[in-house]
């Protein structure tokens, strides 16, 4: 699409203020760039520069396929509770229905979204400390690419000094500030000095209790699966940017979705998640069940062949295929399981697919989250078992992070592969599935397996430089 003149944008800018009603947003969009031409512009390298001085910002960066950077808040929603998948449908319904959005022949990959994350229990243990159970925000700035074609959206509350003039000035200037190159950009994250390691937590012993008691749930009957994660703190030398960290995911990771979720400055959730919990795309619903999991090479071709894997990952699968089938779809899938490399972990894999109907995303991903992949089974007391058998909060890890967009296409993926940085700390989560002939010392390398390449990934020493633990 050839990038409209400014004296267009002006006329189009005017045409939606003419349609605005009380509390409306102008949502004003620009193509940037020559989808022609040779020069990439990488929403990962130049949010930096999008909006600057936004508090809010994320990624999500799925190329080859979308990447989205955003910053800032027009509208936002956080709350915990039971009913914070229906809450965050409605507040999403009600910001996209009140945006005023030109021009009208935008592509899906610039279409208006609202951005989600979630937290794994629908409320923290204790009331004002972790996360909320929900996070919703209308973004003020929005940059997404896809392909060759890249597309620039600025949306604003108008009022005061915030004429339509005024925003479409704001959209167009900005718009040519991100064409411009910036020289900074330029440095290749895989070849910058990685921090050092001064210290890190030690988690084996309270997990192999955990383990322990947790296999005695399962051979009681009590059961059937449960998946324990533990988490590590490691101490750096310096405080990190999370978009070197990104940098580093981006070439390690490539098949899976990087992630950033920044709500102030000097703390982030990061990640790099090979598993959706659901892809909607024109009216069409994607799960993955994904579980089982070995290091790269030979161990990885006995993972078909793995009673223990297999059994784990059936369970994941019937879960999925029953529960969109108890809402009203009619799930497929392939008859077996198959391999799916995510940088150095394979993992078992069955795409579940249906036609969506009339069900609205977020109510299905009410119903799926958390699946057996991340909790166990029964769903119930597994998740009270995990309340008592994890020694921390696990907030973001393994719950869902991801978008919806005007015209109802949404993805939300699993927050696997994560952590969360702190300025000189960094928190890194990862788990394990437990089923009936599960043997602790295996379940203990799994995860110390993936804490490792997850490390290695982020440019992190394997080794640390202190061994003093905290």
């Amino acid at each position: 699409m050839v990038s409209p003149s400014f004296s267009e944008l002006l006329t189009a800018a005017a045409q939606a203020e003419r349609q605005l009603e009380e509390e409306g947003v102008l949502s004003l969009a620009l193509p940037l760039g020559d989808p022609a031409a040779q020069q990439q512009l990488d929403p990962l390298t130049l949010l930096p520069r999008l909006g600057a001085g936004q508090r809010f910002r994320f990624l999500w960066d799925g190329a080859p396929g979308l990447c989205l950077a955003a910053t800032g808040a027009t509208n936002s929603l956080e709350l915990s509770g039971p009913r914070r998948f229906e809450l965050a449908q409605r507040f999403s319904a009600v910001s996209l229905s009140r945006l005023v959005s030109e021009p009208q022949g935008c592509p899906p990959l610039g279409r208006p979204r609202i951005l989600l994350a979630f937290s794994f229990f629908d409320s923290p243990l204790q009331e004002g400390t972790g996360v909320p159970g929900v996070q919703a925000v209308l973004p003020r700035w929005q940059l997404s690419r896809q392909g060759r074609h890249c597309w620039l959206r600025l949306q604003r509350t108008l009022g005061g000094a915030f004429t339509a003039r005024a925003v479409a000035e704001e959209l167009w200037e900005q718009a040519r500030a991100l064409e411009q190159p910036d020289a900074s950009s330029g440095i290749e994250p895989a070849r910058q000095r990685g921090p050092s390691i001064a210290s890190r937590s030690r988690w084996e012993p309270g997990y192999r209790q955990a383990v322990q008691r947790a296999l005695e749930l399962i051979e009681g009957g009590s059961l059937r699966k449960l998946v324990l994660a533990v988490r590590q703190q490691l101490q750096l030398d310096r405080a990190l940017d999370p978009l070197d960290l990104l940098g580093h995911l981006r070439v390690h990771q490539p098949g899976s979705c990087r992630f950033l979720w920044q709500q102030r400055a000097g703390e982030a959730l990061i990640g790099a998640s090979p598993e959706r919990l659901l892809a909607v795309r024109q009216g069409q619903l994607r799960s993955d069940a994904l579980a089982g999991t070995a290091p790269l090479g030979e161990p990885a071709e006995g993972l078909t062949a793995s009673v223990k894997d297999r059994h784990e990952h059936a369970l994941v699968v019937e879960t999925i295929a029953r529960v969109l089938a108890e809402a009203g779809l009619a799930p497929r899938r392939p008859r077996h399981p198959r391999l799916a490399r995510h940088g150095q972990l394979v993992h078992l894999h069955t795409p579940i697919t249906a036609a969506l109907g009339g069900q609205h995303p977020l109510a299905l991903a009410a119903a799926l989250h958390p699946t057996p992949a991340v909790a166990g089974l029964p769903r119930r007391e597994a998740m009270a078992w995990l309340r008592s058998l994890e020694v921390f909060e696990r907030g973001h890890y393994a719950a869902p992070i991801g978008w919806i967009d005007s015209a109802g296409d949404a993805e939300l993926r699993v927050a696997i592969r994560s952590g969360r940085l702190k300025g000189d700390q960094l928190e890194l989560t990862a788990g394990a599935g437990l089923v009936r002939g599960s043997h602790p010392e295996r379940e203990l390398q799994e995860v110390a397996l993936k804490l490792g390449v997850l490390q290695q990934q982020l440019n992190l020493p394997l080794s640390p430089s202190a061994n003093a633990p905290w």
